[in-house]
Formats: structure tokens, C-alpha cells, sequence
């Protein structure tokens, strides 16, 4: 190899090193999505399951495909969290493309086979935060962000819940709702005092927040999932949500 060759392979290797790297911009999504779902000790098997398997089962709905598909990029990323007090927050099922029937389907199938991560005290607020924290290292990129809180009680751990979701709400980001009640009779939720006007009315006043935001509100297993397809269509969709800040529906 004679000397010329060797200069020119040693100019473009160096060239090579000093290149800056190339930075591939994140694939776009109509939606990025944040579901995240209370696992606290007032959470019963029970209700676990509801949120588990509701969750699986709205995101495969036809109606809530159909939805997903009828965006501009015909997809969404959707992520799943379980929360309880400070400190206990996880990633269950990380950032995913729903594109379609079988992508929805495989979501919800990895979903309902983790084993259930926590059993603490409420901190609304810090499931928020680390809500916020997964939107905003998720490797797709949408203009529209939410987070969709399921839980059954007030927040009694951490910082103030209304804090937390004034500084998501300060980023664009939407906190939507999703209350699942006690059943009349019922009591297993023995950290948690009832608020002033009910639980809708509490996270009305001190969770939701962000453009469009709203809250639905189930009492079993059948209203969980008809609440939850609901709110799905109109976060995927992008609908003007207040009219579906609805009042409780019936078993």
C-alpha cells in the first residue's frame, strides 16, 4: 500500500471519528399515553384485575381501534404504570405503538401476565410526576400528551397532589381521570377519608387538568370497561371532552 493510499485512509478515518453523530428524529405518534393505575392497599384483588384486564380489553376494542387508526399517523404510543405511595412507581408495559387489532391485542396479553407490583399508601401526586418523567423520555414524538390516573381514593402521600398537576399542566400535558368507587356496603379502603363531595368532585377539583381534561367514573367490573373504551375514543380522538365528564354508570 503506498504512502498516498495510507493518507487518505487515515484523513477519512479521522474524519469519520470527528463527524457528529446523526441523530434520527422520533417517529411520530397521534397520541402518547400514559395509563396509570392505582396498586395502593386500598386496592383490592378485585380491583387490580379491573384495572388490569379493563385496560387489555378497551385497547383491543374495535371501536377504540378504529379510532386509533383514523389519525393522521394512524398510531399511538401508549405506556403503562402502576403507582402506591412515594417511591413506589414502575413501568409495567414500556412505551408501545398501537397500530392495529394485533398490536392492541399484544399490549393487553404482555399487560395482564406481570404480577402486581405494590401495596402502599395513595400519592396521586407522585404518580404523576413520574408519569411526567416517562412522556417525556418516551422514544416517539406526538404534539398531544396525557396522562389517564385510574385510582379509588384521595391522595394521602407526598407532596400536594394540585402541585403536581399544575407543573404537568405547565409542560402541555392532559391529566384525565378514571375513579373507580367503592360499592355501597363495601369498606376496604381504611387509610383514606371520603373528601367533601365525593371522589369525582376531589379529582375534579385536584387531579385533572391540562386542555380538554376530564373524569369518568365506574363502579364494577362492566362500568370499568365501558368507561374506560369511552375514554379512550375521545383521548385518541382529540374530542372537546367535557361531555364526557360523566356521572356514574351503573354496574
Amino acid at each position: 500500500m503506498t504512502y498516498a493510499i495510507r493518507m487518505v485512509i487515515a484523513l477519512l478515518s479521522l474524519a469519520l471519528t470527528l463527524s457528529p453523530p446523526v441523530v434520527r428524529a422520533a417517529d411520530p405518534v397521534d397520541l402518547l399515553l400514559v395509563l396509570a393505575a392505582d396498586v395502593s392497599r386500598s386496592v383490592t384483588e378485585g380491583k387490580f384485575k379491573l384495572q388490569r384486564e379493563g385496560a387489555a380489553a378497551a385497547l383491543a376494542d374495535p371501536d377504540v381501534v378504529r379510532a386509533i387508526t383514523s389519525g393522521p399517523n394512524r398510531r399511538i404510543a401508549v405506556c403503562f404504570v402502576e403507582w402506591a405511595t412515594t417511591g413506589m412507581q414502575t413501568v409495567v408495559v414500556d412505551w408501545t405503538l398501537i397500530a392495529d387489532g394485533d398490536s392492541a391485542r399484544g399490549f393487553g396479553d404482555r399487560l395482564v401476565e406481570v404480577p402486581r407490583s405494590f401495596a402502599g399508601s395513595t400519592s396521586i401526586s407522585s404518580a404523576i410526576d413520574f408519569s411526567v418523567d416517562q412522556l417525556e423520555r418516551a422514544p416517539f414524538q406526538s404534539n398531544r400528551r396525557v396522562i389517564d390516573i385510574s385510582g379509588d381514593g384521595n391522595n394521602n402521600s407526598g407532596r400536594p397532589v394540585a402541585e403536581a398537576r399544575d407543573d404537568a399542566i405547565g409542560k402541555g400535558i392532559t391529566i384525565n381521570g378514571l375513579v373507580i368507587l367503592t360499592p355501597p356496603g363495601q369498606s376496604f379502603r381504611p387509610e383514606h377519608t371520603d373528601p367533601p363531595g365525593g371522589l369525582e368532585k376531589y379529582f375534579q377539583d385536584n387531579v385533572i387538568g391540562g386542555f380538554g381534561s376530564f373524569t369518568v367514573v365506574a363502579e364494577g367490573h362492566e362500568s370499568f370497561g365501558r368507561a374506560l373504551t369511552k375514554k379512550l375514543i375521545a383521548e385518541i380522538a382529540g374530542l372537546p371532552i367535557q361531555q364526557h365528564a360523566a356521572a356514574p354508570l351503573s354496574p
